[in-house]
């Protein structure tokens, strides 16, 4: 196996106190490998300490302890001179874009290339085939003030490439961005990777970003990374608290409080929390798993959506049959899935826990009527929610990934 592009060996940043303030641990301890070529993605709530880490690689911010190893460089003690050359490797893109007001695009995009005393000519070439490759080639004389956020973000990227990196930091680069904004950029990002090879490292709190690009992730927590994985591994099997948190934000796929109490009013059957992913097959597969114990399944909630271009999400499924017919039924979807048994409105099985509304919204596979509501957590798994921050649609638009009624 190749050495990873990226290495974080016991690395930390303290940020000394003062008299009347403590001293602060950003990053505490992170042992961390990055593979060349892979989309790296890097979440965790304010004040994780995700963005020192991200400025531990370009040596923005040096460590006070540990080590950090870029491009088999290990960047502990280097001199000034040294870092240039390891930087010129590293291009970095912002939330808030930190272009030259005062410069046209072109001009913005022309900059590093200066700094490196690149010829006029090839200059100007370098800059007409990047403003291609992020499409705002029609734009080369305006100035930001005249670019929208997402056209802003394209010069950032351009500007990043200008130098031929081998890595590419993007530092909540979709956070100042409109949904519709979030996934072109995101595109443009993924294009950055498959087509120039650039190892991307994206820093952000949105587990949807993650969902919508990402090879791996890790998940950071008070300076430290608590959980490392396969994007797809992370949201079907979160292991720590906090990612189960940016989990159940994400797919609010399971009914909150308020929608359980209306469902069973409605629904007077036994109800039940399926889980959905590549293993358990189709919810027709699912409904014919049920039939056949002599039970008559209606979907009436829920979400489904993709991670890494593969399904995953849950189901609540109305169970109508005898008894024993039905606890048959449970039994045998407990082979292949999580369920969570709610029980009845007479008898229910479980109390929910309080959940709270959501930040994001996934897309849906098979929606039927949209409806808003909290995330309990994934069958099977503790219940988590977070704060609701854009009601009526996902991080890039479209329908809210939930399905509630009788089918």
């Amino acid at each position: 196996m190749s050495e990873p592009i990226i290495s974080f060996r016991d690395a930390a940043k303290v940020f000394p106190g003062g008299r009347r303030r403590p001293e602060v641990r950003a990053v505490d301890g992170v042992t961390l490998d990055i593979e060349t070529g892979e989309i790296f993605g890097v979440i965790g709530y304010s004040g994780a300490g995700k963005s020192t880490l991200v400025r531990l690689i370009n040596a923005l911010e040096r460590t006070t302890s540990g080590a950090v190893v870029v491009g088999g460089v290990d960047l502990t003690g280097l001199g000034e001179s040294r870092l240039r050359e390891v930087r010129a490797g590293i291009g970095m893109i912002f939330q808030q874009f930190n272009l030259l007001s005062s410069r046209t695009v072109a001009g913005n995009v022309a900059y590093p290339l200066e700094v490196a005393k690149w010829p006029r000519g090839e200059r100007e070439a370098r800059v007409r085939e990047l403003l291609d490759f992020v499409g705002i080639a029609d734009k080369a004389d305006a100035y930001p003030s005249q670019l929208s956020g997402g056209q802003k973000q394209r010069v950032g990227i351009a500007r990043a490439l200008a130098t031929n990196p081998r890595i590419l930091l993007a530092d909540e680069a979709t956070s100042a961005l409109d949904p519709e904004t979030t996934r072109e950029v995101l595109r443009l990002l993924q294009r950055v990777n498959r087509e120039l090879g650039i190892t991307v490292v994206i820093i952000t709190h949105e587990m949807d970003v993650v969902r919508y690009c990402c090879d791996r992730v890790a998940v950071m927590e008070h300076g430290h990374v608590v959980e490392t994985g396969g994007a797809y591994e992370i949201f079907s099997n979160p292991q720590a608290p906090v990612t189960r948190r940016f989990v159940a934000t994400s797919l609010r796929d399971r009914p909150s409080d308020e929608t359980l109490a209306r469902l069973r009013e409605r629904h007077p059957g036994r109800l039940v929390v399926v889980g959905i992913d590549e293993v358990t097959g189709s919810t027709r597969a699912i409904s014919q798993v049920l039939r056949d114990q002599g039970v008559e399944p209606s979907i009436v909630y829920g979400g489904i959506t993709e991670v890494a271009d593969r399904p995953y999400g849950s189901l609540t499924f109305e169970l109508t049959g005898p008894d024993d017919a039905v606890a048959a039924a449970i039994a045998r979807l407990r082979e292949v899935t999580g369920v969570d048994d709610l029980g009845t409105a007479a008898r229910p099985a479980v109390a929910p826990a309080v959940a709270e509304p959501a930040v994001v919204e996934p897309a849906v596979v098979e929606p039927v009527e949209t409806t808003p509501g909290g995330s309990p957590g994934r069958p099977g798994m503790p219940g988590t929610s977070g704060p609701q921050r854009r009601p009526g649609g996902g991080p890039f638009g479209g329908p809210t990934g939930f399905v509630e009624g009788d089918h």
